[in-house]
This record gives C-alpha cells, structure tokens and sequence, in this order.
C-alpha cells in the first residue's frame, strides 16, 4: 500500500541513513517526492543505500560522509547540502550492553558521541539552514522513558534526546517543529548485534510484545514520515512511543 505523507519538493536530511531505520524513511520520503541526503560514516554503504533508492525514484537522493560526532563534519555536511532544509532526521545511534561498574570513559565517550552530542552537532549545524515550517524528528528508544537491564548508560543517553527534543520544541517554535520517536525493538542489524551480547533470544524478546512481533524497520519509518508530514503542523514537543505495547503493562 502506498501512502502519501504531503512530502512533495521537500528536502530532507537524514543520519544513520545508510541502513536500518534511516535507511527505510528515506526510501519513503523519496517516494513520497521529497529530495534526501543521507549521512553516514561508512561510504560504501552509504553510495550503496543512495543507489538502491534512486533505482525506485526520480528525486534527488544523494549521499554525505559524516561523523555526527565531529562538529566539524556536521557543518561541512550541511554546507555541501543545496536549499533549505525541510526535514531533518537524527536517526544515528549506537548500541551497547555494559554494567555501570564496567564504564570506561571511552566507553563514556563513545556512547554519548553519538547517541547526544551526535544529535546536537547536526541539529546546531542545520539550524540556520532550516525551512520556515521545518521539522526536526529524533531517534530515541523506550529504554529512554523506563528502565532497562543490563544498559543504564543507552537508557541515559536515549533520556537525554527525551530532553533535548522539549527544550528545542520551545527554542525554535513557532518557525520550526521538533519532535521525537521512541521505538521498541527493530529488525535492524543492531538488534542482531544486541541480540548477541545480551544472550537471550528473538523468541524472549517476542514474548514480552503484546503484539507477539518485533518492528520492522519500515514500520517505525512509517510514523518518522507521518510526523514530517507538513498535515502535522500543530505537533511539536511530542514524544511518540512505537513499541508494540511493550510499555503498555
């Protein structure tokens, strides 16, 4: 089924574009009509991922190198990206299980590289290029708004972009939206990776969904689309949980 979000002559910006979620909302909004850069620190996969979406689009769909990390790469990734942006998406993030007592500052480090510092070097560097009536959507989780074993330092990053969403809803209304979805488990490869140094099984996971499945990458970018939908212009600051009813119990 084709669904139409209203992203006709857009433009839109994605992290983590190259597989995964981002990869997916932007295969939807190139489809929709929309015109997308994706970013991504791997080349490969991220000419790869621009050149599988084109095979099905006749917009423009265009790969950028960059380390959201590095404020730096984000402001050279913005600057080579012609016209206002419409819709910025911060779906780059990382993964890992780790007792509290084990942190290292490196591992410190590199979780909120990404995960925090990551979404404000992309979202700072695009600001001024930003589109009357734009919108911001970031990528959380809902180890953001509840506990979950065994990853206090993901569940306090993904809290921390909880935060950062409300504050930018106010800083930046009325000229833009800023809103942030919160996603339970995905078919994506980090889930494999997750799967793999917790020791646990796609099966346990099942059993905790009411739904008796795990996301799609497809179905959260459904409602990334949905929000950027210029049909939701009354929707800023909201935190959208996409969890399957997990936090339903």
């Amino acid at each position: 089924m084709t669904v139409s979000y209203g992203c006709e002559g857009l433009l839109a910006v994605i992290s983590g574009g190259t597989s995964g979620i981002g990869l997916a909302a932007a295969a939807k909004l190139a489809a929709d009509g929309a015109d997308v850069y994706i970013l991504g620190r791997d080349r490969e996969k991220g000419f790869l991922a621009a050149e599988t979406i084109l095979q099905h689009t006749m917009r423009k769909v265009a790969y950028l190198p960059c380390d959201v990390g590095d404020r730096a790469a984000c402001e050279t990734a913005i600057d080579n990206i012609e016209g206002k942006i419409d819709i910025l998406i911060n779906g780059a993030g990382i993964y890992f299980e780790q007792p509290l007592e084990k942190m290292s500052e490196e591992d410190y480090k590199r979780m909120t590289d990404v995960n925090i510092k990551g979404v404000m070097n992309l979202t700072a560097a695009a600001i001024p290029k930003l589109a009357e009536g734009g919108t911001i959507i970031n990528s959380a989780s809902d180890a953001a708004l509840h506990g979950n074993y065994g990853c206090p330092l993901y569940c306090a990053s993904k809290g921390a972009v909880v935060s950062l969403t409300k504050a930018l809803a106010l800083d930046l209304a009325p000229k833009v939206r800023v809103n942030c979805i919160c996603p339970g488990d995905v078919e994506t490869p980090m889930l494999s990776a997750q799967l793999a140094a917790g020791g646990y099984t796609r099966e346990d996971l099942l059993s905790e969904y009411p739904l008796k499945r795990i996301a799609s990458a497809d179905d959260i970018a459904h409602v990334i689309c949905a929000i950027a939908s210029p049909e939701n212009a009354f929707m800023t600051g909201s935190i959208i949980l996409v969890d399957g009813g997990l936090t339903a119990k």
